[in-house]
């Protein structure tokens, strides 16, 4: 019988990309994404606590992720209002699932056409692609309906599909 803890490793080793790249969407910078990792799986590890001692489902802890990314865009917003707006600059080329596709330059035209989604289509894309939920899971997370989901999954799929046959094009035309 696995112990919690090696349970809990293994469980992270899985998940653990996926939920950094979801966080990435929340975050100015990989560093903030990986708080807001370590802040939802320690709160999820205190409320797996209190019942099983079992790694949390998949679902669940995107959500919690998304609600610690809330406070931290709540909590940014109100320091920027005090500190008169510093602007933070989005680096999303150090994160994705994949190390090989780092340097690809296709994988890069792709990590750049879903950061330029909106949240909404983006969030959306990261859960069902790179997180495996489905659209009820992803419809529970962000408390919209599972058609609403699935209608910004396919919305975004036609502006990515858009925005790379236009880059194809222009490479062609280029050529």
């Amino acid at each position: 019988m696995n112990s919690p803890a090696s349970a809990w490793k293994q469980w992270l080793a899985e998940n653990g990309p996926r939920l950094l790249l979801f966080a990435r969407g929340w975050s100015n910078s990989r560093q903030d994404a990986e708080d807001l990792v370590q802040e939802a799986i320690l709160r999820m590890w205190h409320y797996q606590a209190e019942k099983d001692g079992s790694p949390p489902d998949l679902p669940l802890v995107f959500s919690t992720i998304r609600f610690c990314g809330l406070n931290l865009h709540r909590s940014e917003s109100r320091r920027r209002k005090r500190e008169e707006s510093v602007i933070y600059l989005n680096d999303f080329k150090d994160v994705w699932l994949d190390p090989v596709l780092e340097e690809d330059e296709e994988a890069e035209i792709l990590r750049d056409a879903v950061q330029n989604l909106s949240q909404k289509l983006r969030e959306v894309v990261v859960m069902k692609f790179w997180g495996g939920l489905t659209f009820l899971q992803i419809s529970e997370t962000l408390a919209i309906s599972p058609n609403t989901a699935a209608s910004r999954y396919r919305y975004a799929l036609e502006q990515l599909s858009h925005e790379l046959r236009r880059v194809k094009e222009d490479r062609h035309a280029s050529a």
